[in-house]
């Protein structure tokens, strides 16, 4: 029987966490009521820490009101058990001690039956090595993940957890941030859009930002012209840019349109930053997972300067849609798959079946209990899906190759 239930959300936000701390409370409330559910405050730190608390009966009468909220209500951290190095720096263990160990001794202290971790490929990899400390030290504990990312890069999962909402948001940042291109003659605007190594996020979001294009009703004659609100270039980490030739191209966008409009993923381009950098002799800054930090190098300025004076752009801007696409609610899409999740997801808890609740791309993406060993980070985007390739031909760019 399941006594207790931890959950914790980890890693960035995405417009999941909320709606899926919802939606396992409303199963555990429908087939478990006896059940206690507690929360880890801000992930894996607050597991470290023993910092939690129980979810009440208020809460679990009114569970649905997290729907309406981005965020997660129970916090967030960007923590790794096996960075043990960070971890002592951050003072959330003592040096000479296992975090594996600290975290493992802390959900039985907590009398803890099942942990469900939200999170993407970091926070579920590291999951899975707490899953296996556990299993080879005989705890008896239950981790069950669930897969989120705006990224949508875990492997072999095929949509992650607010993935679908992330693109929805971005193209509506986009709808704003397009309509300054005529506050000045020959704009350059460039949209930086989140996507470390995958450019997933930025090809949903120039796809459904092109949709919302095609819904509305234009007026060249006064100055309202769908050539200028277009996307003229979608940059992606998976494929080679050929600064030259996308310079002479560009330049002709913005000679005959009057101005250009950039998507790019944030991951675009960065081994080439990193490499002028280095031989700069800068430091790199990276974080505890040893990711770059994208926000101390700026790709997107550093488009910026790529393409400004070749193209003889009067004035440009650099917009980041990242927080604002993030922090959202979940859309329909989501809370449709996000419900779907959470139900097998307590089911499998409640049955003692280990590991993370995804679509399983080698099961004919069939929602499934994936085991942890087969959780990877860093799925590519696929450059050769045809609705991609089609995309890029409306926008006159050349197909992609791949970096």
């Amino acid at each position: 029987m399941v006594k207790k239930v931890a959950l914790l959300t980890a890693g960035g936000f995405a417009p999941c966490l909320s709606s899926a701390v919802a939606g396992l409370v409303k199963r555990y409330t429908e087939v478990s009521p006896e059940t206690t559910i507690i929360a880890y405050r801000y992930g894996y730190e607050g597991l470290l820490k023993g910092d939690s608390f129980e979810f009440s009966r208020e809460v679990r009468d009114h569970y649905d009101r997290l729907f309406a909220f981005g965020g997660s209500p129970i916090g967030n951290s960007r923590v790794k058990l096996t960075n043990v190095a960070d971890l002592v720096k951050r003072g959330l263990v003592p040096d000479g001690t296992d975090p594996l160990k600290v975290a493992a001794d802390q959900l039985v202290a907590d009398g803890v039956d099942v942990l469900h971790t939200i999170g993407g490929d970091d926070t579920n990899t590291t999951a899975a090595d707490l899953a296996a400390y556990l299993a080879d030290h005989d705890y008896p504990l239950t981790v069950v993940g669930l897969p989120k990312t705006i990224d949508n890069d875990i492997v072999p999962i095929r949509q992650s957890l607010g993935a679908w909402s992330a693109a929805d948001q971005a193209a509506r940042f986009a709808t704003n941030i397009i309509a300054e291109h005529n506050s000045a003659p020959r704009e350059l605007i460039i949209h930086e859009i989140m996507g470390r190594n995958c450019g997933y996020l930025a090809a949903e979001t120039a796809r459904r930002y092109r949709a919302w294009l095609d819904e509305q009703e234009w007026l060249p004659e006064a100055g309202l012209d769908r050539r200028a609100w277009d996307i003229h270039a979608l940059y992606l980490p998976e494929a080679k840019i050929d600064l030259d030739a996308e310079a002479k191209r560009l330049r002709s966008v913005m000679d005959e349109v009057g101005n250009v409009n950039l998507f790019i993923s944030e991951g675009a381009g960065v081994p080439d930053i990193i490499a002028k950098l280095e031989a700069e002799g800068q430091d790199v800054p990276k974080d505890a997972f040893g990711h770059v930090q994208l926000n101390q190098i700026n790709p997107g300025e550093w488009f910026a300067k790529q393409f400004a004076e070749k193209i003889g752009a009067g004035k440009t801007m650099v917009q980041k849609s990242g927080y604002f696409s993030r922090s959202a609610k979940s859309n329909q899409e989501d809370l449709d798959l996000i419900a779907q999740t959470c139900v097998l997801a307590v089911d499998a808890a409640l049955g003692g079946h280990a590991g993370v609740v995804g679509q399983d791309e080698e099961a004919g993406d069939r929602l499934s209990v994936i085991d942890f060993k087969r959780i990877a980070g860093h799925k590519p985007f696929d450059i050769t899906l045809p609705w991609f390739n089609e995309l890029l031909s409306q926008i006159g760019q050349p197909a992609p190759v791949a970096a």
